[in-house]
């Protein structure tokens, strides 16, 4: 056991346990499944979540109509790591937190960098390249901005930017984007994509600035 009371029940949790793997990274690239919430814990401490909407759901049994709250939950380290997740509960506060947990077993690594050719700053600040992303009838596209944009989007897209740490971008949405959980989703289905299009780090590398 851990000092921190987790026993790990998956071959990629020993290995973190045993200080085989120490950041995240190495983890989703280590070709093992990510299982266990408490591995994203001990490789990315102080994740941030926020709860982008909550809904109650009815459903109709032999027994009569169950109710259930359904919570939608973005997490994130600002730093290029962000998950998503829907949780449900018979309580609120238990369908957050098992969205929470869900969220963390869906952690990707964005592919951040200075894909503007308006800047040239070297910094990961933007997506690398443009990149869509698709939830029901939503379609969420972003763009590599110049650094000093800041998030041009809509509310439910800047919550899931800002976690996974992208600080400039142009976007661009169709559907019905009043549904905050297609939106939320087709925004993260859309840093996937960056994150299965991963860019060779040398491409953003610090280029010389002249003071």
């Amino acid at each position: 056991m851990s000092d921190r009371g987790w026993e790990p029940r998956t071959r990629l949790g020993n290995k973190v346990v045993e200080g085989e793997i120490t950041d995240m990274r190495a983890a989703l690239n280590s070709g093992l499944p990510l299982k266990e919430p408490e591995i994203v814990d001990q490789l990315l401490p102080g994740m941030d979540d926020e709860v982008l909407d909550i809904n109650m759901v009815q459903r109709m049994t032999d027994s009569g109509r169950r109710v259930k709250f359904r919570c939608v939950v973005v997490v994130g380290n600002r730093d290029g790591f962000v998950g998503y997740a829907e949780g449900r509960d018979e309580q609120v506060g238990g369908a957050i937190q098992k969205a929470i947990e869900v969220a963390k077993l869906n952690v990707i690594d964005v592919s951040r960098g200075c894909g503007s050719w308006e800047c040239g700053c070297g910094r990961p600040h933007t997506v690398a390249l443009r990149t869509t992303g698709k939830a029901g009838s939503v379609e969420v596209e972003l763009r590599p901005a110049p650094r000093g944009l800041g998030l041009a989007g809509g509310e439910t897209v800047r919550h899931v930017l800002d976690l996974a740490g992208i600080e400039d971008i142009w976007t661009r949405s169709s559907g019905n984007t009043r549904t905050t959980v297609n939106f939320a989703k087709a925004t993260f289905n859309a840093l996937r994509a960056t994150s299965e299009a991963r860019v060779p780090q040398r491409a953003f590398e610090k280029r010389e600035v002249i003071e």
